[in-house]
């Protein structure tokens, strides 16, 4: 099966410590993958250096056989592949319908351009309530964002990320700090939507373990920096010296 997301041998190091240590991963069309490990394990880094934002010290990354190590999210973005951010955050001032057009002035090329003299661009803002009716955010569009609920500005990030149009997307933490009935909303409305928008393979890296089990094909587990266990869920879920090491105990 071809690979649309491929690191070899990819390692990363910080002066004398070394965060990545030789991982490997092919990611095809149609998966959706879960990185998980415990602190330190080496996840984060491995996000950063997939999505271009650190350059390996080692190894190669490739995106559609094309090697994109360390050339930075932007790039990556015009190629396919997208991450979300947090923009809410960014962009503290902006409405929800703002937020999103962030992502969709980049992907149309119109950067320079400042919203102002945006405001009669009908591609630009049909495509912003396109993207946002897909994630439940329609009736917002002329809100702060700052205001919106915990769930909701984590369904902002990702529609934003949604809205460059990727083949892969890659998620850090999409649940992290939403209340645990807004968790498996927020996961379904963004599965939904990724069939919705033809989007290939979703990465994401997440602690939350009923989440990692619930939607995943396939799960990449790290620890020190190297590949512990890589395979669907049932094979690690049966396995008792991963999940210990993954999630702190052995499952019963």
């Amino acid at each position: 099966m071809t690979a649309l997301l491929e690191a070899v041998d990819v390692r990363k190091c910080y002066g004398t410590f070394t965060a990545l240590d030789g991982v490997t991963l092919a990611i095809p069309a149609g998966q959706f993958v879960s990185i998980v490990g415990p602190n330190g394990a080496g996840k984060t880094t491995l996000v950063n250096v997939l999505t271009g934002l650190l350059a390996p010290s080692g190894g190669t990354v490739r995106f559609k056989g094309q090697d994109v190590s360390g050339v930075g999210p932007v790039r990556l973005a015009q190629l396919g592949m997208a991450r979300a951010f947090q923009l809410v955050n960014v962009f503290p001032g902006l409405t929800v319908g703002e937020t999103i057009a962030v992502a969709v002035v980049a992907r149309l090329g119109r950067g320079a351009r400042l919203f102002g003299s945006l405001a009669g661009d009908r591609e630009v803002w049909d495509a912003v309530a396109s993207v946002a009716e897909l994630f439940g955010l329609g009736a917002s569009l002329g809100r702060p964002a700052r205001t919106l609920p915990q769930g909701d500005k984590k369904l902002l990030d990702v529609a934003s990320a949604f809205a460059l149009q990727p083949e892969v997307i890659l998620l850090d933490e999409p649940t992290s700090g939403v209340s645990t009935a807004d968790k498996h909303r927020v996961m379904e409305v963004l599965v939904q939507a990724a069939a919705r928008m033809g989007v290939k393979s979703i990465i994401q890296v997440e602690h939350d373990m009923d989440i990692v089990f619930g939607y995943s094909d396939r799960i990449v587990a790290l620890h020190q920096g190297r590949v512990l266990a890589d395979g669907p869920p049932a094979s690690l879920q049966a396995n008792d010296e991963v999940m210990a090491t993954v999630v702190g105990r052995a499952r019963a």
